[in-house]
């Protein structure tokens, strides 16, 4: 069975909102184009150098694992003018240039008054640098999920589970539940890509945020973990070939 691509989206801020994308570029050995670019990192984050960060865990930054208020915020990034927009409830709250001081600073205003002391001091807004991504993962790789593992992980929740609480690059449809985890090892064709599925994603406690709502409405580690015997979802990917992936092309195995 072929896996057909349904979805891919970019995270331009980590832990903001997601962008679908009808096609992106690949590149070996290389992150998603525009990915993870940016994140608030917390006031108690050391930053020092300008605003350009090298990899940094996770826990340096305001995430949804930690600050479910991000989940209210509806935000758009423009490559072209570096303008980030941030609303809340369909109202413009923010709006600046994040690759300038000045609109990275009026981003941060509005971060240090919404998040309180969420944001453990006065937030800046960081960009990684060149060939880094602010990603969970110290190495570059893109994430993939099969919908049909979601499918089946509504079956034991008993409830619709929204595929936006896994931030992955691709979603894919077309193979049987679960199927993705014996790939591993296995090179893969990703559009006209290439790559090596190399390890199993395991999942946190932000799949519990309800990404519409912001509410923790559903324990997903503990749905995996009593429904299926294991905590993960989806696959990491490495690209091993150049290339264009699209909707509607093919992820598999070769």
């Amino acid at each position: 069975m072929v896996a057909e691509i349904k979805h891919i989206y970019r995270y331009p801020v980590k832990g903001l909102t997601p962008e679908a994308l009808a096609a992106t570029e690949l590149a070996a050995d290389d992150y998603l184009p525009g990915d993870r670019r940016f994140a608030v990192a917390l006031g108690s984050t050391p930053v020092s150098g300008g605003h350009h960060l090298e990899w940094m865990p996770k826990r340096n930054f305001l995430e949804l694992v930690k600050n479910e208020k991000l989940a209210t915020l509806e935000t758009s990034f423009d490559d072209t003018t570096g303008i980030l927009t941030v609303k809340r409830q369909g109202r413009q709250v923010a709006r600046g240039n994040i690759t300038d001081r000045i609109g990275r600073t009026m981003i941060e205003d509005f971060f240090a008054a919404y998040m309180k002391d969420e944001a453990r001091g006065r937030p800046r807004l960081v960009e990684a640098n060149p060939g880094d991504r602010l990603t969970d993962q110290s190495k570059p790789v893109i994430s993939v999920i099969n919908l049909a593992s979601i499918r089946d992980l509504e079956r034991v929740v008993k409830a619709p589970v929204d595929l936006l609480r896994f931030r992955a690059n691709f979603y894919i449809d077309g193979i049987e539940p679960w199927a993705e985890f014996d790939w591993l090892g296995k090179s893969l064709t990703i559009g006209g890509a290439e790559g090596e599925a190399v390890e199993r994603i395991g999942r946190c406690g932000a799949t519990s945020v309800n990404p519409t709502t912001a509410e923790r409405d559903l324990n997903i580690v503990k749905f995996l973990q009593a429904g299926f015997g294991h905590t993960d979802m989806g696959v990491f990917v490495r690209v091993t070939k150049a290339g264009t992936a699209a909707v509607g092309e093919s992820l598999s195995p070769r």
